[in-house]
């Protein structure tokens, strides 16, 4: 067991009400991890049976260590990597996860980008057609997951690789939102764009997803981004889009119908984190297509890749389903350890989302 004793902390929220926040000293032994905080120190001690969901990120210059106990996610901060390595050490023989994060401004753009782009499918359109149709937008943001539709040990982050993909939660995107500039020739939008265009065999004259012959969306909105550490290692986020009519979702399907659709899309998207991390070459070889097994009426279709990520030491994949009925057509995002292992969740999800386009009854709350 790795002893350790690190200062300088902060927390939050604080364990008690209107309770000390910082300094924090942590320590960590046999037993569990205590944390000292306020002056002068007042000490919570926490067994390790009681501590789950441990996530150590690390940034440029920062840490954060994540945990849950009762129920609550507690977060603390430190302003440099003091004891990194040791923390470390603490967190993977507990079962925790530890990621490496650069702030690069080229990452943090990428929603930015993307929201230039009339996507039909995937990440998709970001328009309103108006300010008049209150329940065409709550129907969008009730069809997404929530953290109710998942299993007591799941919770939300804001740390993810997902990040880089999925839009902001709980934003709703409006034309009002969009810039007037193209990407770059050789933005991850572009490099993306590229990659789903020749896969598929579309030119971007004629392509819905990423080309020009893309639809607008009356609204779209994500949800956050949950994850566990259970199931080799998944995070996970939905995003619905809500269209005018329901032609315009049956034109879009037309072109995801492509026998190699799924690949195509999520070879894509794996470029599109990719080249936004600053990876040259990022197309992703050996996607392959997934088709959930469905028991309500609508289309779906999805895709898996390897993915190596320069920020995460762990092996991923990256996996999509594309869901379309009615007015909807909604995209479930995920990151998981072993797909294997992770399938007859991401099965039960999809299953999930396409009864809420189907039936009001069945939409989160």
């Amino acid at each position: 067991m790795t002893n350790l004793r690190s200062e300088d902390w902060s927390v939050r929220p604080s364990f008690v009400a209107n309770g000390p926040t910082s300094p924090v000293v942590l320590l960590a032994d046999d037993f569990g991890l205590t944390q000292l905080a306020g002056i002068p120190a007042v000490a919570w001690q926490t067994p390790w049976s009681e501590l789950t969901n441990l996530e150590l990120v690390r940034f440029s210059h920062q840490m954060a260590l994540f945990g849950t106990v009762g129920g609550v996610r507690y977060c603390w901060r430190h302003r440099e990597l003091t004891d990194f390595e040791s923390i470390q050490a603490v967190v993977l023989e507990h079962g925790g996860t530890v990621t490496h994060r650069k702030r690069r401004a080229g990452v943090l753009t990428i929603v930015a980008i993307v929201v230039l782009a009339s996507f039909a499918g995937g990440i998709a359109s970001w328009f309103n057609r108006g300010s008049g149709a209150a329940k065409e937008l709550a129907d969008a943001k009730a069809v997404n997951i929530t953290l109710k539709d998942l299993p007591s040990n799941w919770y939300s982050t804001t740390q993810s690789v997902l990040n880089d993909l999925v839009p902001p939660a709980g934003t709703v995107y409006t034309s009002t939102t969009t810039p007037t500039t193209a990407p770059a020739k050789k933005s991850a939008f572009s490099v993306a764009a590229g990659v789903f265009q020749t896969c598929l065999g579309v030119t971007n004259k004629n392509d819905r997803v990423y080309g020009a012959a893309g639809q607008q969306a009356d609204f779209q909105v994500s949800s956050p981004v949950f994850t566990t550490n259970s199931l080799g290692g998944i995070e996970v986020a939905s995003t619905s889009q809500y269209y005018k009519t329901t032609s315009m979702v049956a034109k879009d399907t037309k072109e995801m119908s492509k026998k190699n659709f799924g690949e195509c899309m999520v070879d894509s998207s794996a470029a599109l984190i990719l080249t936004g991390a600053g990876v040259k070459n990022s197309g992703t070889p050996d996607a392959t297509n997934w088709t959930p097994a469905t028991f309500t009426k609508g289309w779906t279709r999805g895709g898996v890749v390897a993915i190596t990520v320069p920020s995460v030491v762990s092996k991923l994949q990256l996996v999509e389903a594309v869901i379309t009925n009615g007015h909807y057509e909604i995209t479930l995002s995920a990151l998981v350890g072993s797909f294997a292992k992770a399938k007859g969740t991401l099965n039960t999800l999809v299953n999930t989302l396409l009864s809420r386009t189907t039936t009001s009854t069945s939409k989160a709350v």
